[in-house]
């Protein structure tokens, strides 16, 4: 979309900064370019966009905890004439990052401790997410993995893969693998080592990529890029839009590629404090998704890494832009609004309230017009189907959480504390 403050629809519109006026489209639309002139320091933000000595200050203050990276794609969106310029706020540090607020945590989602190799995460039961890199293209200041990300820099090494691929391998319940970060998209190469490793194990049936790389650099998605990805599928892109904005004429050229090469395309957005909290802009950040053919997937509300909070919103803002949205536009454009529970819970979708009551005759049900209706119950309730069991020999059953009760003959479930007490 063009921007109300700066006409990026020119193709030439970057040269209206000093710092890049002699830069030609050929040069801007190279993510080699772009990656070799990467604002790193405060010093080098302020010969793009004018801002004061303390501000300079303030950044670098910063960069002796965090890193601090952001491409010259990225900082040519930023409005010097708003201080709270969503392109600004999610890529600039401040010194609110340095404050660590009551109930927060270097590492909120127990991801650690749900690691039995390192660099591996096999939380639910039948997928794992792989950090293959701590690397980014920009840096957020809001990232949960702020512990490693924003603190160490490299890819897994060579070990480290093999042992990992070893992992899944023996584990035949795995059939959905998430390759991630950093941004799994930076690794060049190695991402397709990675990629042929996973498609060598039999029970590995989907593969996700996780890069905001179409947001941010989007001239890094190529021909080349994409005619690899296609050699592994079914792959599925797991991308990050959080505001309106950023869907540049950059970026849709960029979906178009991975969706006109059978690549689907996800979205999951960051619930941001004065960035995106806000009815409107969500609605139409999700109507600009699907105009560019990426699917809006989840809203996360931020999560409480170390350095956070001022990004954080109430949760019942979710909940209002859920509500705005179920109804009130096309049910495509409505994600899964989400809390990933801390110390390892995982997500739980949090949503607004339709069920009023409910008896063995009928539910009682509310529509996003505040209409409340009736819905019966059927007189015939056995829903067993002839080819369950069939379909079971063939699929991995799944007797963790609340199935254990459904499927075994189990009347509590206790968690590890309980347990635990009252051996």
């Amino acid at each position: 979309m063009k921007l109300p403050y700066i006409n990026n629809t020119n193709p030439l519109y970057f040269q209206s900064f000093k710092i890049w006026k002699d830069v030609t489209r050929e040069q801007w639309d190279d993510y080699k370019w772009q990656m070799k002139n990467t604002i790193t320091t405060g010093e080098i933000l302020q010969q793009v966009i004018p801002i004061s000595e303390k501000e300079k200050e303030s950044i670098n203050s910063t960069l002796a905890k965090y890193k601090f990276a952001m491409t010259p794609y990225w900082a040519s969106l930023i409005d010097p004439h708003n201080p709270e310029c969503p392109f600004l706020l999610q890529a600039v540090p401040t010194p609110d990052e340095l404050k660590v607020s009551t109930g927060e945590f270097e590492d909120p989602l127990a991801e650690e401790v749900d690691s039995p190799v390192p660099g591996l995460t096999h939380r639910y039961p039948d997928r794992v997410l792989i950090l293959i890199t701590t690397i980014c293209s920009l840096y957020c200041r809001f990232c949960t993995r702020r512990r490693v990300i924003l603190d160490k820099e490299g890819h897994l090494e060579r070990g480290q893969m093999e042992r990992i691929l070893g992992y899944i391998g023996s584990h035949p319940e795995i059939r959905d693998v998430i390759l991630s970060g950093g941004d799994a998209v930076v690794t060049g190469s190695i991402l397709e080592t990675w990629l042929k490793g996973l498609r060598r194990i039999p029970h590995v049936e989907i593969i996700r990529v996780a890069s905001k790389i179409p947001c941010v650099m989007p001239m890094r998605i190529t021909e080349e890029l994409v005619s690899v990805l296609k050699k592994y599928t079914p792959i599925y892109f797991m991308t990050h839009f959080n505001h309106p904005y950023e869907i540049t004429p950059e970026a849709k050229r960029a979906c178009d590629l991975l969706v006109e090469s059978g690549i689907p395309i996800m979205n999951q957005a960051v619930l941001l404090r004065k960035i995106n909290s806000d009815v409107l802009i969500m609605k139409r950040l999700m109507q600009e998704l699907l105009k560019i053919r990426v699917k809006p997937y989840y809203i996360y509300q931020c999560d409480l890494s170390e350095g956070i909070s001022h990004f954080r919103t109430p949760v019942q803002k979710g909940i209002e832009i859920i509500e705005a949205l179920r109804g009130h536009t096309s049910g495509l454009a409505v994600p899964e609004f989400v809390i990933d529970v801390p110390g390892g819970g995982g997500k739980v979708p949090v949503m607004p309230s339709y069920l009023i009551s409910q008896s063995d005759k009928k539910v009682i049900l509310r529509n996003y017009e505040g209409l409340i209706a009736s819905y019966p119950q059927p007189e015939e309730t056995n829903c067993d189907c002839s080819t369950a069991g069939e379909v079971a020999k063939e699929t991995f059953q799944d007797h963790t959480g609340l199935t254990e009760l459904f499927l075994k003959n189990n009347v509590s479930l206790e968690p590890h504390e309980v347990k635990d007490r009252t051996k």
